[in-house]
C-alpha cells in the first residue's frame, strides 16, 4: 500500500492518526515511569533503558514524519515485538511469572491501532494477533491477566479498523455524491446556455421551414428532430449515461434514436449489457439509421427492434425506403467507402457478434445484428 497523506483521508481517519501521535509519547512516558519505579527488580535495568531509548527515537521520528506507509507500520510492530521479548532479558523468570509489566508496557498498542487505521479491520486484527502471540511467548505461562490484555488488543484493533473501513466507505460515497451534484449543476448551466441560443434557433428554423414548404420544410423537420434530441440531452431525459464500467440498460441508449421517422421497440424489462458493449451496439444502430436517412429516401420510416436472448442481444433495423441493389455493400467497400464495414460490422465483431443485410429494390433494407452480452476481451469502449 502506498503512502497515506493525512489531508487525503476522511476526517475520522485523520483524527485517528493524530490521536495515535498523541498516544505514542504518552505510552512511552508511562513505560519509562514503570521502568524507573521497579528498576530494583530488574536483572538488567540498563538494557531496559536502551530499549526505551530506541522506542523514544522511533516515537520522535513519527512526530516529524507525517506520512504513514505499510513499511512504517510493520517496522513499528517489529520494534514493539522486540521490546516485549527483551523483557525476558531485563527481568528474571520469577518476576515475569509474578505478572510484572513488559518493558514497553502498552506502547505496542500504538502499532496495532496504526495497522487498523492504515489497513482496516483485517490489518488491525492481524497486528493484534501478532502482538498477542509475542506476549504469550514472553510470558510462557499465560495468566488470566495476559489473556485479558490480548483479548482487549484484538477488540481494539478489529473495532477501530472496522470504524476506519466505514469512514472510508462513507467518504467515497460522499465524493461520488459531490461529483454527481457538480455534473448536474454543469448540465443545468449548459441547458440554460443551449436553450437561450441553439434550441431557439432550431425552433425558429422548424417554424420557418414549415411556413415556406418544399425542401425548406424538410430542413425544418430535420431541425425539429435535432431540437428534440438536444432537449433530451441537456435535460437528462435520455436516461442514464453510459458508464466506463458496470452494466447499463441498452433500451436507454437506443431510445435516444427514437423520433418522428424512427420507432424503437424494446422489451418491457431492462436489457442489462456491459457499458462498453452497449456503447458499441448503440453506435452500430446509429450508423444503420444514418444510412436510412441518407439513402432510403426522404419519406422513409425506420424501426428498431430489440430482443433480449439471455446471454445475447439481437437488434434489427428495418426501413421501408427504396431498398439497396444487390452487391452494393461489396462495391462500396471496394471503392473505399467503409461506413458499413467499419461502423456496423466492425463494431459487432469487436463485441464478438456479426451483422447481416437483406434487401430488395423498392422494399427497404433490414439489418440484423447479434452479439453476446459479455462481449469479448478486446471491447473497451466506443470508437468515438
Amino acid at each position: 500500500m502506498g503512502p497515506t497523506a493525512l489531508g487525503s483521508q476522511p476526517a475520522v481517519v485523520s483524527a485517528f492518526w493524530k490521536g495515535i501521535d498523541v498516544f505514542r509519547p504518552i505510552a512511552l512516558g508511562y513505560a519509562a515511569y514503570v521502568a524507573w519505579d521497579r528498576h530494583e527488580q530488574m536483572v538488567r535495568p540498563a538494557l531496559a533503558w536502551v530499549v526505551l531509548g530506541v522506542l523514544a527515537v522511533w516515537t520522535a521520528f513519527l512526530v516529524v514524519h507525517r506520512r504513514r506507509t505499510l513499511a512504517l507500520v510493520v517496522t513499528e510492530l517489529v520494534l514493539a515485538a522486540g521490546a516485549i521479548l527483551a523483557t525476558r532479558l531485563v527481568d528474571s523468570d520469577a518476576v515475569i511469572r509474578a505478572g510484572a509489566s513488559t518493558v514497553p508496557a502498552f506502547w505496542p498498542a500504538a502499532g496495532v491501532v496504526s495497522a487498523a487505521v492504515l489497513l482496516g479491520r483485517r490489518g488491525g486484527f492481524l497486528a493484534a494477533l501478532v502482538i498477542g502471540v509475542v506476549d504469550l511467548v514472553e510470558v510462557r505461562d499465560a495468566t488470566p491477566h495476559t489473556v485479558n490484555n490480548i483479548v482487549l488488543l484484538l477488540l481494539i484493533g478489529t473495532l477501530i479498523g472496522y470504524a476506519v473501513d466505514l469512514a472510508r466507505e462513507g467518504h467515497g460515497k460522499l465524493r461520488e455524491a459531490l461529483a454527481l451534484e457538480a455534473r448536474v449543476r454543469e448540465r443545468e448551466r449548459l441547458a440554460r446556455t443551449v436553450h437561450d441560443g441553439v434550441l431557439q434557433t432550431l425552433a425558429f428554423i422548424n417554424r420557418t421551414g414549415g411556413q415556406i414548404g418544399g425542401e425548406t420544410a424538410r430542413l425544418g423537420a430535420m431541425a425539429a428532430e435535432q431540437e428534440r434530441r438536444l432537449r433530451a440531452l441537456v435535460s437528462g431525459a435520455d436516461g442514464e449515461p453510459a458508464a466506463a464500467e458496470g452494466d447499463v440498460d441498452l433500451r436507454t441508449l437506443l431510445g435516444r434514436h427514437a423520433g418522428e421517422r424512427v420507432q424503437v421497440v424494446v422489451p418491457a424489462e431492462a436489457v442489462r449489457v456491459p457499458a462498453p458493449v452497449a456503447t458499441e451496439l448503440a453506435a452500430a444502430v446509429g450508423a444503420a439509421l444514418d444510412n436510412v436517412r441518407h439513402h432510403a429516401g426522404a419519406e422513409a420510416q425506420a424501426w428498431v427492434l430489440v430482443e433480449d436472448e439471455g446471454d445475447a442481444v439481437s437488434l434489427t433495423v428495418r426501413d421501408n425506403g427504396v431498398g439497396m441493389p444487390a452487391g452494393r455493400l461489396e462495391r462500396a467497400a471496394a471503392d473505399g467507402r467503409l461506413g458499413v464495414a467499419s461502423s456496423i460490422r466492425g463494431r459487432l465483431r469487436d463485441c464478438g457478434g456479426d451483422a447481416e443485410w437483406s434487401s430488395r429494390e423498392g422494399g427497404g433494407v433490414t439489418v440484423r445484428m447479434r452479439a453476446p452480452k459479455a462481449g469479448v476481451a478486446s471491447t473497451t469502449g466506443g470508437r468515438g
